[in-house]
């Protein structure tokens, strides 16, 4: 399982190489003097839950982690904000606009794709669905999955983050931000 910076083996820049892997995570070309850090990807989730106290869960169609739960969300894309990537995200995978997002927490993710295995930030928030929403199984959702928090086993979360971002919100209350 390679990281990002262990894969490059030609300059990005001058196309000159092959070059040593870099010692830290920035790739720096010897002959030309480019310079590529290699930052987290960031990407955000939300916890929605309904008036009632229950959660709603993806169950994702897609690897990694097919068939385990996750949460509505995605990656953040170039001139997005975290709440903006994530409403658009909750938009594509359900179907639902949402009101207010309130910050939970981050957690360190590392996302594994085509044998790449990304370092990324996970933002959670959490919001309230609309009582009248329907929620829709769409872009990359197998199922759709209510709970209450404490009837949800951790091993059937999709990543770690959201593990540790589920124990959070546990501990903290479901409706509280």
């Amino acid at each position: 399982m390679n990281r990002p910076f262990e894969v490059f083996e030609y300059c990005p820049k001058c196309g000159r190489g092959p070059v040593a892997p870099p010692r830290d995570p920035a790739f720096r070309c010897a002959l030309c003097g480019f310079v590529f850090f290699f930052n987290p990807a960031a990407a955000a989730g939300a916890f929605l839950h309904d008036d009632t106290g229950r959660l709603l869960f993806l169950r994702r169609a897609k690897e990694p982690a097919r068939g385990k739960l996750a949460l509505a969300g995605g990656f953040i894309d170039y001139e997005e904000t975290a709440e903006v990537g994530l409403r658009r995200e909750i938009r594509e995978e359900i179907g639902l606009e949402v009101g207010p997002l309130d910050y939970l927490c981050s957690q360190v993710n590392h996302y594994l794709y085509l044998g790449i295995n990304y370092p990324v930030v996970d933002l959670f928030f959490t919001a309230a669905i609309p009582p009248s929403a329907a929620p829709q199984k769409l872009d990359g959702v197998d199922d759709l999955h209510w709970t209450r928090p404490e009837g949800l086993e951790l091993d059937d979360l999709a990543f770690p983050s959201i593990r540790a971002a589920f124990q959070q919100l546990r501990s903290r209350g479901t409706n509280r931000g």
